[in-house]
């Protein structure tokens, strides 16, 4: 396969494998819940803004970011759609916010008065912690976040939109219980909330974990990050499910050989001497490192794949630059090396590459440098 002009290395996003993935979950949600896709984090790598255009033309009904920045950056993308922010905001953001019609999420009683000093405030969702421990009020803070609504004058405001919560272990058929104690937290609260008058709140709890576990997790939006790029949440959960829901990789990532040297036995290759070949020796020389993305735990035992065959890295990653044993590839300068994807009947999936660096598929793609071009194809 040739590779791309004047590209060393590059991210290819799949469009008809976005297309697939947000049929797939619309088909699991039915048409009375709202599919929101999370692309926070670059979108978890594959490229804000390939990805995001992609999955509005699917029909997702809006997005999930990490900041009020990232928000911005999708409306001066064009995005119309709407955007919720999952981080913390920083009060000067707010105004913004508004502006942007970016709705924030309120975790805490300091950003519930932030808020409330904005003559006019941004649309905002409750956060409620169910068992996270990480961001949200503790269901016995509804009360006071009750009372604390009606002494800032928000009771009657248009601006409190939503509430949710967030699973930390829906990742699992078998083991359901942490996820049910949490969903039973979270429906407390939000009978707290309606009981106060807030009736027409959107309520949402589930990732992509809990959209694939159970329909009743699902309640009035589902906020689906990894499973939208083809990427299961666990390794039990496609076990489990993969033989009648099928992801699709939205993701690759290629490279070019840039050099190809033979090695004698007893050669060294790399920094500090770590590998020495034993036999004669085809080296391809490719122009990625841990600067790209490519984990430095893969040293001496990660792969790619070269004219179909797969071709181990030798000696350390450097910060640009891997060497891998392609003796039985035979290469040429200039052809294309797979990091991530397919190649005939062989992959080198995202999460078998992040396995063997001793990481998860999650911090591996998020990870991709962004400043390597995404494409789409």
């Amino acid at each position: 396969m040739p590779h791309r002009e004047g590209l060393r290395t590059w991210i290819e996003i799949h469009r008809d494998a976005v297309q697939r993935n947000i049929r797939t979950f619309r088909r699991l949600i039915g048409p009375n819940v709202k599919l929101w896709s999370v692309v926070k984090s670059n979108a978890y790598g594959h490229g804000l803004y390939a990805f995001t255009p992609l999955a509005e033309q699917a029909g997702v009904d809006g997005f999930c970011v990490d900041s009020v920045v990232e928000g911005l950056s999708l409306r001066r993308a064009g995005v119309k759609k709407p955007i919720l922010t999952l981080g913390p905001t920083l009060p000067p953001r707010l105004i913004p916010a508004r502006k942007s019609d970016i709705a924030v999420s309120i975790p805490t009683f300091e950003a519930l008065h932030a808020i409330s000093g904005v003559k006019d405030p941004p649309k905002f969702h409750l956060k409620i912690d169910t068992g996270m421990h990480r961001q949200g009020f503790y269901l016995h803070d509804v009360p006071k976040v009750v009372k604390a609504l009606t002494k800032l004058r928000i009771s009657k405001s248009k601006q409190l939109e939503g509430v949710f919560t967030h699973f930390a272990s829906a990742k699992d058929l078998n083991y359901p219980t942490y996820t049910d104690m949490q969903f039973a937290q979270f429906e407390k609260a939000v009978a707290m909330l309606r009981k106060a008058g807030f009736r027409r709140l959107i309520r949402h709890a589930a990732a992509t974990g809990g959209t694939l576990i159970g329909k009743n997790y699902h309640l009035d939006a589902v906020r689906v990050g990894i499973g939208l790029y083809g990427l299961w949440p666990s390794k039990e959960l496609e076990v489990q499910l993969g033989s009648r829901i099928r992801l699709a990789p939205a993701l690759s990532w290629r490279t070019a050989v840039a050099e190809v040297k033979r090695l004698m036995p007893g050669d060294y290759v790399g920094y500090d001497l770590t590998e020495r070949v034993r036999r004669p020796t085809v080296a391809a020389v490719l122009p990625i490192g841990y600067w790209h993305g490519f984990p430095r735990s893969l040293s001496s035992v990660g792969e790619v794949l070269i004219r179909g065959k797969r071709a181990r890295v030798l000696g350390r990653v450097s910060m640009a630059m891997i060497v891998v044993d392609a003796t039985d590839a035979r290469p040429r300068v200039g052809d294309t090396a797979i990091v991530i994807g397919k190649n005939g009947r062989d992959e080198l999936s995202a999460a078998d590459v992040a396995a063997r660096a001793g990481t998860i598929h999650y911090e591996l793609v998020t990870q991709l440098n962004p400043l390597m071009e995404r494409v789409v194809v």
